[in-house]
């Protein structure tokens, strides 16, 4: 170790937070990888995380116990009352139970991450990052693919498909969308098959991918069940992190501190920390040490679903049956940003989750806004770092996701209509739509349906955006770094300074694994 401790302090063992820290410890820094949760190794997994479906895991009280962050709520708008938000805790974070969907963004996002003054974060900048996280073992020698990287990539054959992912792309090739085998592609746009980090059926995460075989690294020492409280520093110098394990108070000293604890938890920490809204930290008791709009950009993706009861045959026969295989990225309307909506396929849907007799058999389409221009509030609750932020995501607050998301559903009920939907589904769709189908042709009442019903798929970003240091909006500058303190960074999804146009995980790990060769 250094005079002060470790070289580098990395503060959460998620998508990010682990990549960064075994490729630094990987040049020889001495890194401490501080982790709230559990650390276990591969072979302790609960065995339900695995699962091709992660509904499986999400009904079982033991798989959620440990791995789950609770007491976490978000009201998605203001007509809905907070409810849980699915957060992963321990080593491989929320890698660990999300749903395995290894989709990259468009590049486009990242020229406008440029536009927005994140230099250095172009196109061009990150495509060699996305390759080098990835094996894909079906595209893995194109130039804008990688193989041989940490994470599995691989794409369910169409013989395996589930029916509501063959009925989703039935239906959506009738209505002309196109056929784009590899959505990682740069410009893919359309049908395909959703890439899965994922091998042999089985999941994997950043903890299986990064952390397991740099367990013996001399250089590398995680360390689980540590809560971290705040950022400690010497004048405006971060230099270390004080820590709550087991009940006791516990300080770590570093030549650099770097959070990466996701969108939900870095922003609290730097907020009890002393780095944030004065006014929200004063009322808290707070000291402020930087003002500065932590928590005041929080995006996710709102989704909107048609339910489609299904023929006993066409259902999930299995709990570990894929729960999606197929999305359609595609443009709202000429002008639009590319690939600003989705659809998707449910073999398995929210409802069923919920219900333990399931007609399990209940699958459903989705869409959603996939450029989203609404933002959200976190919130801490007190300066306690065992009680959980106060999450206000506001979808839907910004006209044009509310009429976006009005125009996809209306879409969605047309390709629900299509015979191929037809030749699954059991009884008729308005049934079990009722609500919905009740109010289709009356814009305001579909909007009032929408922000009553509308749900996020759990990708939560922008808590504390990147950007040029004289926005208003900026918490970290280009190189990550929080403005107006010394040594501290933040690496994750916090720092997007927009939800990407696809699913986080793979923009998070391609954050750690870019910002350990620019940290020096």
């Amino acid at each position: 170790m250094t005079e002060t401790g470790w070289d580098v302090i990395v503060v959460g063992a998620g998508s990010a937070g682990a990549a960064l820290a075994v490729r630094s410890a990987e040049k020889g820094k001495r890194v401490l990888l501080l982790e709230a949760g559990p650390d276990y190794r591969s072979a302790q997994m609960h065995q339900a995380w695995r699962s091709p479906n992660p509904i499986r895991a999400l009904l079982d009280p033991t798989a959620t116990e440990n791995l789950v962050w609770m007491g976490l709520d978000a009201a998605r708008t203001e007509k809905q009352a907070p409810a849980p938000y699915w957060r992963g805790r321990g080593v491989g974070g929320s890698s660990s139970i999300n749903g395995q969907i290894a989709i990259r963004p468009p590049m486009e996002d990242f020229d406008d991450w440029v536009s927005w003054g994140c230099l250095g974060w172009g196109p061009d900048d990150v495509l060699p990052y996305f390759a080098k996280l990835e094996d894909d073992e079906e595209y893995g020698d194109e130039a804008y693919h990688g193989r041989g990287g940490p994470t599995p990539i691989y794409r369910m054959p169409q013989e395996n498909w589930g029916s509501v992912d063959a009925a989703l792309c039935r239906a959506a090739l009738s209505a002309g969308h196109a056929w784009a085998a590899d959505v990682n592609a740069p410009h893919a746009m359309g049908v395909s098959p959703y890439p899965i980090n994922s091998r042999s059926g089985r999941r994997v995460s950043v903890n299986d991918a990064y952390l397991e075989a740099a367990r013996e690294s001399s250089t590398l020492t995680i360390r689980g069940d540590a809560l971290v409280d705040q950022v400690i520093f010497s004048g405006s110098r971060a230099v270390g992190v004080r820590i709550i394990v087991d009940g006791t108070v516990v300080t770590e000293h570093a030549d650099d501190v770097v959070l990466s604890a996701g969108a939900v938890h870095s922003p609290a920490i730097l907020m009890r920390s002393g780095i944030g809204p004065s006014g929200h930290l004063r009322s808290l008791g707070i000291e402020v040490r930087q003002d500065l709009p932590v928590g005041r950009g929080l995006q996710d993706h709102p989704m909107a679903v048609v339910s489609i009861p299904l023929i006993d045959e066409a259902g999930i026969q299995s709990p570990d049956d894929r729960h999606t295989n197929v999305c359609v990225r595609y443009t709202s309307e000429p002008g639009a940003p590319a690939g600003d909506m989705m659809f998707v396929s449910q073999n398995q849907n929210v409802v069923a989750m919920a219900n333990p007799d399931m007609r399990a058999l209940a699958g459903a389409f989705g869409v959603w806004v996939n450029q989203a221009y609404s933002r959200g509030v976190l919130t801490l609750t007190s300066a306690d770092p065992a009680d959980q932020p106060q999450i206000h995501s506001r979808m839907l607050s910004d006209e044009r996701d509310l009429s976006r998301l009005r125009d996809g559903i209306r879409d969605l009920v047309e390709l629900a209509r299509d015979p191929a939907v037809a030749a699954i589904t059991h009884g008729p769709l308005e049934a079990e739509n009722r609500a919905l189908f009740s109010v289709l042709d009356s814009d305001s009442e579909l909007d009032d349906h929408l922000l009553a019903t509308v749900s996020d798929v759990q990708h939560a970003t922008s808590t504390c955006r990147m950007g040029a240091t004289g926005n208003a909006d900026t918490v970290v500058d280009p190189s990550c770094r929080v403005l107006g303190v010394d040594r501290l960074r933040v690496v994750d999804a916090s720092i997007f300074p927009s939800v990407p146009r696809a699913n986080t995980n793979l923009t998070a790990i391609m954050v750690g694994e870019l910002m350990a060769d620019r940290i020096r």
